[in-house]
């Protein structure tokens, strides 16, 4: 039986509250993509929800808008060496940092999705599913997504037969069945465990 979340509610009520999300973490290639906004009370956007429940068609055209009506936004990143460097953790705790403060108006508080916080000085709460429950973060949620598979997609024109485009990345049967005909690529994270297992194949011969 699935559970409903209810809306979470912070504690601080101000206007400079940031919504903090990433996507990416699963992927075997690409960077991890983060993204932090601040909404503006007085242009609300409806339809805000988790970027994963929404269709491509629908977060297109909100990531437009959101980038149009919030008060400040920022998308962010941690690359692929960062990742193979740092573990995918801590990529995605810097990638959101990165957003946090690329903000053109720094919050005064900073709701993040997930359960734990990066190490900052800012007044911050973790927020379980929340990019489902507060429309900050769920916007968050939505300009990270658009942005990573406009990424991907572009990839797949750089480096194609892999089907980026369609699997983003992700440890798809496309993706491995590729991966073993046509070999790694410069984008392809080294620290996981199907890419690493491939290069140990290599250097066996």
């Amino acid at each position: 039986m699935s559970v409903v979340l209810e809306p979470f509610e912070s504690a601080y009520t101000g206007p400079w509250l940031a919504g903090v999300d990433e996507v990416g973490r699963g992927p075997l290639a690409g960077d991890v993509v983060a993204a932090a906004v601040i909404l503006d009370p007085q242009q609300p956007i409806d339809g805000l929800n988790d970027s994963k429940k929404l269709t491509e068609k629908r977060r297109e055209r909100l990531f437009d808008e959101i980038q149009q009506k919030a008060a400040a936004w920022c998308i962010a990143r941690a690359s692929v060496a960062e990742i193979d460097r740092l573990n995918i953790l801590q990529a995605s705790l810097l990638a959101m940092t990165r957003a946090v403060e690329g903000l053109a108006s720094p919050p005064e508080h900073v709701l993040v999705d997930g359960n734990r916080l990066p190490k900052w000085a800012y007044s911050a709460e973790a927020v379980v599913k929340g990019d489902s429950r507060h429309p900050a973060i769920s916007a968050a949620s939505i300009l990270a997504k658009v942005a990573r598979d406009r990424e991907m997609v572009a990839f797949d024109q750089q480096y194609p037969g892999y089907g980026f485009a369609e699997h983003k990345g992700y440890p798809t049967k496309t993706h491995m069945a590729a991966l073993d005909t046509l070999g790694v690529t410069p984008i392809h994270r080294t620290s996981y465990a199907p890419i690493r297992e491939r290069l140990e194949q290599i250097e066996l011969f």
